[in-house]
């Protein structure tokens, strides 16, 4: 076992099953993702850290813990059709691979969504789709998804994304100020809204027409 095989395997262990989360197929797909294929060579040596990294251009990749807790809240089998809003790096596209049938992903930053899908075309994630597009608009050419998944804080839940939900979908995303936000959760149920509340969490800004407006 090499020395990324064997952090990761010592990250599902301690972050994810260590603090509750025991899905195997979710716990599978962070085992057999490379993670370190998706942090800058200058924190190569925190990869596995139990803590988001910057990826320029003000952006980050998620602490692990939030990947595989985010994910775990869609509630995934396997045959979903999933909207990721935020590629950044490409890490959480690619757990999703692992975890629905056919994930679209969207990447507001030309350089992130270009290097994001060349590290997901390498790792051969062939069931996912990347776009640079405004992620708050979301993507309703492949509209309705049994998933979206929004990977920055929002002001409010965009009603664009509640409408490209499927019935029973669910839509998981932090929504607060700049600084603190909490996990939202709705779920699309006899063609009305739902919403819980979850994890308070510490996301960078939504970028385009329904998140933060540029300062």
């Amino acid at each position: 076992m090499n020395n990324e095989q064997s952090d990761r395997k010592q990250m599902v262990r301690d972050q994810l099953i260590g603090r509750g989360l025991r899905d195997p197929r979710l716990l599978s797909a962070f085992g057999s993702v490379p993670r370190h294929l998706f942090v800058p060579k200058e924190y190569l040596h925190h990869a596995y850290a139990d803590g988001p990294l910057p990826i320029g251009f003000n952006q980050t990749i998620s602490q692990p813990y939030i990947v595989a807790f985010m994910t775990h809240l869609l509630e995934l089998t396997g045959r979903e059709r999933v909207l990721e809003v935020g590629t950044g790096s490409g890490y959480q596209a690619a757990i999703l691979s692992r975890l629905a049938a056919e994930v679209h992903t969207l990447e507001i930053v030309p350089e992130l969504a270009a290097q994001a899908e060349r590290t997901l075309s390498e790792l051969g994630c062939q069931n996912v789709h990347c776009h640079l597009a405004d992620g708050s608009l979301g993507w309703p050419a492949a509209a309705p998804y049994d998933g979206i998944l929004v990977t920055a804080a929002a002001p409010s839940a965009p009603q664009t994304l509640l409408d490209q939900l499927t019935e029973g979908g669910r839509l998981v995303l932090p929504v607060g100020d700049r600084g603190y936000q909490e996990l939202e959760i709705w779920q699309k149920a006899g063609g009305e809204f739902s919403r819980r509340t979850s994890l308070g969490v510490a996301f960078v800004p939504l970028r385009g027409e329904y998140g933060w407006k540029q300062k």
